[in-house]
């Protein structure tokens, strides 16, 4: 079945950076949809950055500007580049493969991302 393993959450200052990453088995990786949402106890998951239909991203306007969503196909790994945080930012992040917009298939257990 498919498995979505998150990695590179941790604790950072604002205005710092992260990276994070999401390494995916069982899965058609290079065709598929995939992106990353956050949820946390106060907000609804949330889809934030993404590849769509026809390899196209998108973006919350939120993160617009101060994340970018890559991927390496080779690697079966999805990145989320997360520049400029802001304590609003503080959440847990999962990778999720998408299926039609912010509809999500399967995703991984998450990594915990603290900004103060």
């Amino acid at each position: 079945h498919v498995q979505l393993v998150e990695s590179g959450g941790g604790s950072v200052q604002a205005g710092g950076s992260l990276r994070l990453s999401c390494v995916a088995s069982d899965y058609t990786f290079s065709s598929g949809c995939m992106g990353w949402f956050h949820q946390d106890l106060v907000k609804a998951r949330e889809g934030i950055a993404g590849f769509h239909s026809q390899g196209r991203t998108r973006y919350t306007e939120a993160v617009k500007g101060r994340f970018t969503v890559s991927r390496d196909n080779a690697k079966n790994t999805l990145y989320l580049q997360m520049n400029n945080l802001k304590t609003e930012d503080t959440a847990v992040y999962c990778c999720a493969t998408l299926s039609g917009g912010w509809s999500f298939g399967y995703w991984g257990q998450g990594t915990q991302v603290t900004v103060s």
